[in-house]
């Protein structure tokens, strides 16, 4: 299956639920995210849109517990920034009517834990198929060592056998 049909076949599978639905199928994925940053500091993460698992509480928490967030904020057709997340507050609606951070940006010797990267499907291997942008492989094929923990995020429906890559494509540590 190509990237293009993959895209189309999640689409109709989130379709398929409600939004309540999807905050419940959320709540056991935020659970184990909760436990798999309990040692993170500092964490890059996503503000979800409403298809994908809700990570707006767990981010929140996060941020209470004493941890640095950061969010990424589309600043160019092929590149994001992270900015520091503060709360609610420090959001605003951005590219793709994504609520983005209008917090600091993140300084280039920031070391990073951990970053929460969103997906429209992932395979078994880490591999990950975006919304087509590309944002989030530019983005990560950026980093440097040490390298963070990369945790891809998705409801069960979303993990298929095979997410066809490309070269420039960046496969996640672990799916929950």
């Amino acid at each position: 299956m190509h990237k293009i049909e993959l895209r189309s076949l999640m689409r109709q599978r989130k379709r398929q639920f409600t939004q309540q639905q999807l905050c419940e199928l959320s709540l056991p994925i935020i659970d184990h995210l909760r436990y798999m940053l309990s040692d993170a500091d500092t964490i890059v993460a996503y503000y979800s849109l409403d298809d994908e698992v809700d990570t707006h509480d767990l981010i929140d928490e996060l941020l209470a517990d004493g941890k640095n967030i950061y969010l990424p904020k589309v600043v160019s057709e092929n590149e994001m920034l992270l900015c520091r997340y503060t709360g609610t507050n420090s959001l605003s609606k951005g590219a793709f009517g994504i609520m983005e951070p209008i917090g600091e940006p993140m300084s280039t010797d920031t070391h990073i834990d951990a970053v929460l990267v969103p997906g429209m499907a992932f395979d078994a291997k880490g591999h990950r198929l975006g919304r087509g942008k590309g944002y989030y492989d530019r983005f990560l094929s950026s980093l440097t060592s040490p390298l963070p923990q990369l945790i891809g995020v998705c409801f069960d429906f979303q993990k298929v056998d095979f997410v066809p890559t490309e070269p420039f494509d960046v496969s996640v540590d672990v799916v929950v």
